[in-house]
This record gives C-alpha cells, structure tokens and sequence, in this order.
C-alpha cells in the first residue's frame, strides 16, 4: 500500500472520530477503539494483528496511567473531603490580603487543582469567589477569572493531572520534565489569564452573583487542616519526582543516592507516598474511620476510571498507528515539514479541540499523530517534556459551546453565551497560547 494512501486513510480515521464524538455522541472510548480497529483493518494489518495492537496499546498505556492517575484521585478527593481546599484558599487571602486577593486565588487555584479535578475545585472554593465580590460590590468576573485560570493551569500543564500524564506516557515523556516545564509556562499563563486578563474584563463586564446559586459561602474554619500540612502534602509527590530527573542529570549512574532518589522519585512511589499519607494525616488522625477512608477512596476512582479508559483507548490508536506503517509514513512525512515540530503538535491538539470541545480527546489524539514523528527524528529528554505542554496548551485553547467546562462557568457566573465567549473562552485562549509561546522559546535553547 502507498503511503499516499496510508496518509489518506490516517485522515479519514481523524475525521470520523471527530463525526462520531461531535454529531453521534458516540463516548469518546468506543469511539478512539473503533476508529483505531477501522484503522488498523483499513490499513491492510491481517485481524489478529489488528487484535493484538490493541492489546498491547491498551496494556502499554494503562500499565502506567492506570496507577497514577488512579493513586492522584484519591489523594486528590481526601484532600477535597477535608477542607484542604478551603484552607490554602483562605490562608492565601489572609496573607496577601483583600486588596490583593485576585492574586491569592490564582495561586490557590494553582495549588489545588495538582490534586484536584478542575470542576471539583472551581465547585468547592467558588463560594469564597461569591463572598468577596458581595462584600467589595466588584463584578464576579475580578474574582472569579483568577481562580479559574490557576485551576485550569495546572489541571492542563502540571502531573498528576490525567491529561498530561497521558500524553507523557503515550510520547515517552519523563514526568520530572514535564512537571519542570509544566510549571515555567503554567507562572505566566496564570497571571495573563488571571488577575491581568480578570481585572481587565471585570471593567468591560459587571457580573454580580445568580439569584439561583443558593450557595454557603465559606468561612474560616479552625477545624480546617493546616495550610503548612496541605501544601506538605501536595507539594511531596511534585519534588520527589522532581528530586528523581535532576538526579538523573547531576549524578552518575550506580550513585547510591542517585539509585535511592530514582526509586522514591518513580511516579508510582511518590504518589503512594503522598497518598498513605492524606489517608493518615487527612483520614485517621482527623477523626475518619478506617472504613470511611476507604469509602471516600473508593469513590474517588468513579470519575478516574473514565478518564483512564479514554487514556487506554488513546494508546490503543497510537499503537494502531505505529503496527500498520500509518505512523512511519506520517512520520516521515512531518520531519520533512518546514515547521518545528513542537508548533506541529500545538496545531494538532488545537485543531481536535475546536472541532469537539473534550480536552483529554485532543490530548490523546494529537500524542498518538505525533508519536510516529518523535520516533523517526529520535527525540529524547527535556524536548519530550516540551512537546507534552504545547499539546496540553492547543488543547486548552478556544473552549466555547463543545466544553463542558463552558457551561460550567456560564451557570456558576450567571453568564449569557455571548459573554461567557468573551471571559472565558478568552481566558482559555490565553493559556493556551501563552503557555506555548514559553515552551517554543524554551525549544529554541535545547
């Protein structure tokens, strides 16, 4: 088979995924599963090769991804069951004061969504948001777009977020780096999106709070764990992996430390730790039944089984891709391109995402059609952990109708379409292109 055809049969694979996830609401899974098998039977792999691509796609993929990701959402819902949240959010107020408090919910949004959800965080501190444009008389908006782009951030950029996890295990990418690199772009997209964008569109846009949100605003609560032991807590899992890829740099292999720092540092540790360790200090000790902390764990791997599924499901059509000569033809195809392959993988991500709204569908797709690229020019290291950012930041841009984070924002803020378009959509947009203008510059000097 030509690769002309190969390349023909690659794009028709995109475009009915996207017809199916946009116009058939087929779920995203079934829907990554089947294009990948039309795909793969297309491409004229024999059925039991087809068969065994998506076994090991999936087995490749999850044997990761399904720990992390498992192991972050119940460390992520402990901290949401205890109040954690709401401490960093208020502490954070306290210190830098009302004046300054734009600033203060951007940095908590940026803490609290490492690990927890985007839409779990935004729900439990936006009545700290309520509270303060009520008692100020400021439009919602000078509040509540600060919050949300330190959430949206992090839960784009920074691991254990499932998106970037994913996209790093389907590329190869070392989470150290991408964790490194996650947060050099997520500093500036935060404060862009946040307070200068917040207090700029709160000027153009008076927002007060809906009549119908008949939410408890927060108050501080001394039966709230310590701001010290939460940011201890959330912050372990970062440095240690952190601690494992600078080792990796600084030290040479066989160094007893450096082996000793590569094993507390693997994601699957790191995260083990941190995570017995809100089930003690967040569970137990504040009063949580043995049984009641394993009740919340449990509970917490409902919404994670998706995002793991759909995750699988992306390796799945990389696989495909890689088994059937797709991947070597697009490959070759995108090295012999004059653009860098870094703005490749932005573009991609950026175009899945418009077309149908789901970020982690973007994110999947854009690291499978990449992958074969990264293989032919035999990319390794740092520039790996680069590629993930540009593909979580096409991926963040232009949120509108197809998102469900749109609508989020449209009820909780009592918005209209036209304005949610002009707050939110803008604030996503610049993430999306500030964090990758970070990383392309970064590029250049690797």
């Amino acid at each position: 088979m030509t690769g002309s055809t190969l390349i023909l049969i690659a794009v028709a694979g995109i475009f009915l995924l996207l017809f199916l996830v946009m116009r058939t609401k087929l779920h995203a899974f079934v829907a990554l599963l089947l294009v990948s098998l039309l795909v793969g039977i297309a491409a004229g792999m024999p059925l039991e090769e087809v068969l065994k691509s998506v076994e090991s796609g999936m087995g490749g993929t999850l044997g990761f991804v399904a720990v992390v990701v498992g192991l972050g959402a119940m460390f992520g819902r402990m901290l949401e069951v205890s109040g954690g949240a709401e401490r960093l959010a208020q502490t954070l107020i306290g210190k830098f004061g009302e004046k300054n408090s734009q600033w203060a919910l951007g940095l908590a949004g940026f803490i609290v969504a490492i690990p927890v959800f985007f839409d779990v965080g935004f729900i439990i501190l936006v009545p700290i948001v309520y509270g303060l444009a009520r008692k100020t008389g400021k439009s919602l908006l000078f509040y509540g777009i600060p919050l949300l782009a330190g959430l949206a951030v992090t839960h784009a950029f920074i691991p254990p977020t499932p998106g970037p996890i994913a996209v790093a295990t389907i590329i190869g990418a070392d989470l150290g780096w991408v964790i490194l690199f996650g947060v050099l772009a997520g500093i500036p997209s935060m404060i862009l999106a946040g307070p200068v964008f917040g207090k700029y569109i709160a000027k153009k846009i008076h927002v007060v709070v809906p009549e119908y949100m008949e939410v408890e605003e927060k108050e501080v609560d001394k039966d709230l764990p310590s701001f010290g032991l939460i940011a201890f807590l959330v912050f372990i899992p970062l440095v240690l992996i952190l601690a494992n890829t600078l080792s990796g740099v600084l030290l040479d292999e066989g160094n007893a430390v450096r082996s000793f720092l590569t094993f507390l540092g693997h994601p699957y540790v790191a995260l083990t730790i941190a995570t017995l360790l809100t089930f003690i200090l967040l569970g137990t000790r504040r009063g949580y039944t043995r049984d009641e902390v394993q009740s919340i764990a449990t509970k917490a791997l409902e919404p994670a089984g998706i995002i793991i599924l759909v995750t699988g499901a992306g390796g799945v059509f990389k696989q495909i891709l890689i088994d059937s000569g797709v991947g070597d033809v697009l490959g070759t195809m995108m090295a012999n391109s004059a653009l860098p392959p870094i703005l490749m993988a932005f573009a991609i991500a950026a175009l899945v995402r418009i077309a149908q709204g789901s970020a982690t569908v973007a994110m999947v797709t854009a690291a499978g059609l990449i992958t074969p690229l990264i293989d032919a020019i035999g990319y390794t290291g740092p520039v790996l952990g680069l590629i993930v950012i540009a593909i979580a930041a096409g991926s963040t841009v232009v949120s509108h109708v197809n998102d469900s984070g749109f609508w989020l924002v449209n009820r909780y803020f009592g918005l209209d379409v036209k304005d949610t378009l002009k707050t939110w959509t803008v604030m996503e947009t610049i993430i999306g292109v500030v964090g990758f203008l970070v990383v392309f510059t970064i590029s250049l000097f690797l």
